[in-house]
């Protein structure tokens, strides 16, 4: 059934003419994995092997990710991987925000059939979409709960191969994952410390 939702969700992104980053040569990259996974991975956008494969994270920063799957116990195949942006940008550039917002409701849209309680992002494009006000480098591996959700950024693994302290840190963030695979149902109704109610915080509750 999501299977069926889900193509069905990719055939209509690749008729949509009205995608910014439509172009020649550049396929769709949609999401892949397993459909019923508790927890979805979500980077920003597909990259030059990417595009030639039409799977995300296939080059480097993928092959990074999927060491770091496998060093906790948790094989790629058993997750599910997608983008918010699901065509490459221009040479490999950042996606722009208008961008992201056209490629938004698609990605709303997946996540709803998916049903996923955990949203991993992969850099801070991705967090910034459900958490506008975290700081990749402050919010890295901590947990928020949004509506019916848990929300674990995560460093981008291409930042980890620039950087061997930011690997440290995913490589640590990483090490959480399965605890937290195990204790969703507890995090999610977990009363958390009162928030202060101000815009930033308020859809904004660390459990930890």
């Amino acid at each position: 059934m999501k299977s069926a939702e889900l193509l069905k969700l990719k055939e209509e992104m690749d008729t949509d003419n009205s995608l910014p980053l439509r172009a020649q040569g550049i396929n769709l990259v949609f999401g892949v994995g397993d459909t019923n996974s508790k927890v979805v991975f979500i980077g920003e956008a597909p990259g030059r092997f990417e595009n030639e494969l039409k799977t995300p994270f296939v080059g480097r920063a993928g092959k990074l990710l999927d060491k770091i799957l496998v060093n906790i116990g948790i094989p790629r195949a058993t997750v599910y991987i997608t983008n918010i942006v699901k065509h490459r940008p221009p040479e490999n550039r950042d996606p722009l925000p208008e961008e992201i917002a056209v490629y938004a409701p698609y990605l709303k849209r997946e996540l709803e059939i998916l049903n996923a309680p955990i949203i991993a992002p992969l850099g801070r494009f991705s967090m910034n979409y459900f958490l506008p006000y975290a700081k990749i480098s402050k919010d890295h591996g901590r947990v928020f709960r949004l509506s019916n959700k848990l929300i674990f950024p995560l460093y981008h693994p291409a930042a980890a191969l620039r950087s061997t302290g930011v690997l440290k840190d995913l490589e640590t963030d990483f090490k959480k994952l399965p605890e937290l695979i195990k204790n969703f149902e507890s995090l999610l109704t977990k009363t958390a410390p009162e928030a202060k109610q101000t815009t930033e915080a308020k859809n904004q509750i660390s459990l930890f």
